[in-house]
């Protein structure tokens, strides 16, 4: 919702200085001009993206429209579905754990918490992650190694959609170039017509090269800075999880290990020692 605000601004602002300065709105409407643009830059993100990196930018916008699915709240279930995890395990042994993690859909603890159960990335990451430890193919030092190398693969997955939107638009302002020469070259043919015929063709020209810039620094640019905020709270989260099971694997105590993973965390998502004391201590009540 954010982001559309802030699309109305950007559009706003732009319509409304012109429109102030003495500038008619009918004259910037040129589909023709949208449709060299528009095609080429959707033409170019065809020809260098793969199949999934291309979905995934597609999915990713639509996330920014939406707004980051990591907020505070999210955090705070998490800690509180790990911790019930880890108390359960410390009390009746790991082997407890299995029927939780092997259908997580039917467990008394995740339908708990159905902004966890319905991410399937985080719920797949959750259980591949401390599976392995219940069924005693890896050790507890080995655990650190096998999240890390997870995490360096989700954070390449975000990185290479918003590298291609990034690529986008720094094209961008070159395809309204392209458009505006195309332009350039139709009033070329219509030169010794009336004035008024070349004027309109000239504008539909320069439009071209203005809506080159505007789509690229007033739209594609900030969706692609805002898909990098989303993909830090994206790996933030994730980086939390892993933090709480190698405390966990490594013999801390339940709180002590959600306690490592709440250190973890920085910025607007973190959450006070306090407020992280009250959270278990409802969970200890349930």
């Amino acid at each position: 919702m954010v982001t559309i605000v802030g699309f109305i601004v950007v559009i706003g602002a732009i319509l409304g200085g012109f429109t102030m300065a003495g500038g008619h709105i009918g004259a910037l409407i040129h589909p023709s001009e949208i449709v060299t643009i528009g095609g080429a830059a959707l033409g170019s993100m065809i020809v260098m993206s793969p199949k999934k990196v291309l979905i995934d930018m597609f999915k990713g916008i639509v996330q920014c429209i939406k707004g980051s699915p990591y907020s505070k709240a999210n955090f705070q279930d998490m800690f509180k579905m790990m911790y019930e995890l880890f108390r359960l395990a410390r009390r009746e042994g790991l082997i407890v754990l299995e029927p939780h993690l092997s259908t997580p859909k039917e467990s008394a603890i995740f339908t708990k918490y159905p902004k966890i159960l319905g991410d399937h990335h985080v719920l797949e990451f959750i259980c591949n992650a401390l599976t392995p430890v219940i069924d005693g193919t890896i050790k507890s030092e080995q655990v650190p190694g096998m999240l890390n190398t997870e995490l360096h693969l989700i954070a390449e997955e975000h990185h290479a959609p918003q590298g291609v939107l990034t690529k986008v638009a720094d094209a961008l302002p070159g395809f309204g170039i392209v458009a505006a020469v195309l332009g350039i070259v139709i009033t070329m043919e219509a030169i010794s017509g009336p004035v008024e015929e070349i004027g309109e063709k000239v504008g539909a020209a320069l439009v071209g090269t203005f809506m080159g810039i505007l789509l690229s620094y007033g739209f594609v640019a900030p969706l692609a800075t805002k898909m990098e905020f989303i993909g830090a709270d994206h790996m933030a989260f994730f980086n939390a999880i892993s933090s709480a099971i190698q405390g966990f694997t490594n013999d801390l105590a339940p709180k002590e290990a959600i306690e490592q993973a709440r250190r973890s965390v920085g910025g607007e998502m973190r959450i006070s020692r306090e407020h992280m004391d009250e959270l278990l201590k409802e969970v200890d009540k349930a």
